[in-house]
């Protein structure tokens, strides 16, 4: 992903170059398409991506003066920059249908209900979760695995879905981001040029705070979720033990898929042997025909329990029923790439810089430059990019540090595509944790606690004049006290 270099403002052609209302255009098409189309008319995210793709391409060919070569190249940049997702996206939810059909997910809740209660369940399901996510550094497999055994655990519990839901993404993005596995951290450090473990140090107190304060906030939920839910633990654990033989070897899965990702494998080949000893332990362990397991990968699982409530937990649609979500993640890719390729949102950052005016605006401005981008490529890592490769001379200029720039963009763009119902990481974090298709992240976005409070408390350091001051080097000193 560092190899991708994004469209400065200097490189576009004069005569295809939008002025600030130009640029201001597309974006305005893509807010009022999806405010409308999802919103108000309650479409799915796939036709107001089309109105926007469409508008954007038209506005470039007829507008900005781009032949159509130009337009699709464009599109497809943003499809080569999210394809890692796509696969990624691909295979787990193969994942979960072999893990569901070898017992490892019913055993997880199965144990999980026996030893969680209500009161403890959200603050403990954040901190596995951030534990998980730096331990392998991926919060998409975490969520993808351990965060679907959660969401059983937490049904079973009486908590409901959309608590933990935020409590796991909050956990998930909160140790990705502190884990030196992860793609996302590495990403960031390479792109602005900071040693990797000086970024993280970087983003340790900020991310204490924020999922500190997540964590005393899921902890004053679980009192709400226990006056307020109703446990239905034998409900659950019941069926569970009667349709799933529940011994040791229905977590080897579990434990390929971490071990591999703990010795630095990649999220895909880690994944892609998750699924392989998934289907292996079906058999060995639930009896199931070799060619039964491999069904299960392609078109998922429809357990009969005697529980319609256990089945509806442990149905899922294997990588047939992955096609409704990479659909919208294809949609918005497209539209990230004509966005970025054709000028529009390297004006619009060209444009942010001529408000700095303090190094504290250049910090919290490289937060909202990776917002917006995050907003409108729908995808994490061109919000990590964009900014930290268009803002690396400013920092210059100020006499910041690296870690300052890689900090910021990380802070503000790898925790905060969530809340977008079409990026990447929310159709994912939604698509894996609901079972309707349809469901957007807007139900659990206001209990996203850490994806509220990251970009908040880096605003608020930014605002205060904590952190980057103490970060300048002697020479950044100078180049200050030259100014």
């Amino acid at each position: 992903m560092s190899e991708f270099t994004p469209l400065a403002y200097e490189d576009i052609d004069e005569a295809h170059r939008p002025s600030l209302r130009e640029a201001l255009l597309p974006v305005l098409a893509v807010v009022v398409s999806l405010g409308v189309g999802s919103g108000y008319l309650g479409l799915a995210p796939h036709a107001p991506l089309l109105w926007s793709i469409a508008f954007t391409g038209l506005f470039a060919r007829y507008r900005l003066g781009y032949d159509w070569d130009s337009v699709y190249d464009a599109a497809a940049a943003g499809l080569r920059m999210g394809l890692q997702a796509i696969l990624i996206l691909f295979v787990i939810y193969g994942l979960i249908a072999t893990w569901t059909s070898a017992g490892t997910i019913p055993g997880l809740m199965y144990y999980g209900l026996g030893a969680l209660t209500p009161v403890v369940f959200l603050p403990v399901t954040a901190v596995l979760a951030a534990v998980v996510a730096f331990a392998i550094g991926s919060s998409w497999t975490t969520v993808g695995t351990l965060g679907v055994a959660f969401v059983g655990i937490g049904n079973g519990l009486g908590v409901p879905l959309a608590m933990t839901a935020g409590a796991i993404v909050s956990g998930a993005y909160a140790g990705d981001k502190q884990s030196p596995l992860s793609d996302t951290t590495n990403l960031a450090a390479a792109v602005t040029n900071t040693d990797l473990y000086d970024h993280i140090n970087g983003m340790r107190v900020g991310t204490a705070i924020a999922f500190g304060l997540s964590v005393l906030a899921y902890a004053a939920l679980g009192v709400y979720a226990v006056e307020g839910g109703a446990p239905d633990v034998a409900a659950i654990s019941g069926p569970l033990a009667d349709t799933y033989a529940l011994g040791p070897l229905v977590f080897l899965p579990l434990v390929v898929t971490f071990g591999l990702a703990i010795r630095g494998y990649p999220a895909l080949p880690s994944l892609v042997a998750g699924v392989f000893a998934g289907a292996l332990t079906t058999v060995a362990a639930q009896g199931v025909a070799f060619t039964a397991a491999w069904d299960v990968f392609l078109n998922g699982t429809s357990p009969e329990t005697g529980s319609e409530l256990v089945n509806g937990l442990l149905s899922t649609g294997g990588i047939a029923g992955s096609a409704w979500t990479i659909a919208v993640v294809v949609a918005a890719l497209a539209l990230g790439g004509l966005l970025e390729r054709t000028g529009i949102l390297p004006t619009l950052t060209h444009h942010l810089t001529q408000a700095i005016w303090s190094p504290g605006s250049l910090v919290a401005g490289t937060g909202v430059a990776a917002i917006t981008t995050n907003a409108f490529s729908a995808q994490q890592y061109m919000s990590i990019v964009v900014p930290g490769v268009s803002l690396r001379n400013l920092y210059d200029e100020y006499g910041l540090n690296e870690r300052d720039l890689s900090r910021a963009v990380e802070a503000a763009g790898t925790p905060t595509g969530p809340f977008f119902p079409w990026h990447a990481g929310a159709v994912f974090m939604t698509g894996v944790l609901y079972s309707a298709e349809g469901a957007i992240s807007w139900w659990w976005a206001p209990y996203y606690f850490f994806g509220i409070l990251s970009p908040l408390v880096l605003f608020a350091m930014a605002f205060f004049g904590y952190g980057y001051t103490q970060d300048r080097s002697e020479a950044d000193q100078a180049v200050v006290a030259d100014d």
